[in-house]
């Protein structure tokens, strides 16, 4: 028997209005899946502990109590975090996710938690000039597969660019000299300097200021309204700012200026 086209459509929307928001089946299921690279340091890494820390991991530990479930970190490769969270393999993504116009088509974004700009890291050796779009004519940029970064790479003309699963590959290649620069968060490069001792100094910035937020599925507005309520709150009682600092020594929830 043939349904009407009137109760096909019915049906239809009848199914959409009972679908589970995320954050019903967040609560249900007792865990908030966030997935992360866990190779980004100071935004989320291992110690030598092999343990997940960072300002990320921190906060998504915060989010997770506030939300009252807990925190399942799952790590990954930056170049399949959103296809994950396209598939369904996770919640959210914490990974310094740039909040750009072609990603909001995709997915629903949490009120920016980071404001922070590209900006170059070149060899500590390094005399050449290279500051300006025409300083880096026919040299090769390192960057992340997938990342904001590696599209702001690609829209410089006469540019090589060079993709990597991660910024420890890229490093490598610079300090070897496979590549003349690579280009990341400009947060990441004073910890990256300490912490991986490696020969690398930060260069030029790139670009104005991005902010950053907390992607995940769309039409999903519980969910969404309780992580922007939750960030705000972080936000009110001073917990943002003190995560931040304890990472960066500066509110990076914050544009520079209002620091």
């Amino acid at each position: 028997m043939k349904k009407s086209l009137p109760l096909i459509a019915m049906l239809l929307l009848g199914s959409h209005a009972f679908a589970a928001d995320l954050l019903d089946t967040v609560k249900q299921r007792g865990t908030l899946i966030i997935a992360l690279e866990g190779t980004y340091p100071p935004f989320n890494f291992k110690d030598k502990q092999q343990q997940l820390t960072g300002y990320e991991v921190e906060l998504g530990n915060e989010i997770a109590k506030r939300l009252k479930v807990k925190p399942q970190f799952v790590t990954g490769e930056w170049s399949g975090l959103l296809a994950g969270l396209s598939s369904g393999k996770f919640d959210v993504v914490m990974n310094q996710v740039s909040i750009t116009d072609a990603r909001k088509k995709v997915f629903d974004f949490s009120q920016p938690y980071t404001v922070s700009s590209a900006q170059l890291i070149v060899r500590k050796n390094e005399t050449r000039k290279l500051a300006t779009v025409d300083d880096l004519k026919g040299k090769k940029i390192g960057v992340g597969q997938g990342s904001n970064y590696a599209d702001l790479a690609k829209g410089m003309a006469g540019v090589e660019v060079k993709t990597y699963p991660g910024a420890p590959e890229y490093l490598q290649d610079l300090v070897s000299g496979r590549v003349d620069a690579a280009l990341n968060d400009s947060l990441l490069i004073p910890f990256a300097i300490k912490e991986s001792r490696l020969p690398v100094k930060a260069g030029a910035p790139v670009g104005g200021l991005t902010q950053m937020g907390i992607p995940f599925a769309r039409n999903n507005p519980q969910f969404k309204a309780a992580l922007d309520k939750t960030l705000s709150g972080m936000q009110a009682d001073g917990t943002l700012r003190k995560i931040s600092t304890k990472w960066f020594g500066t509110d990076v929830s914050k544009a520079p200026q209002a620091r």
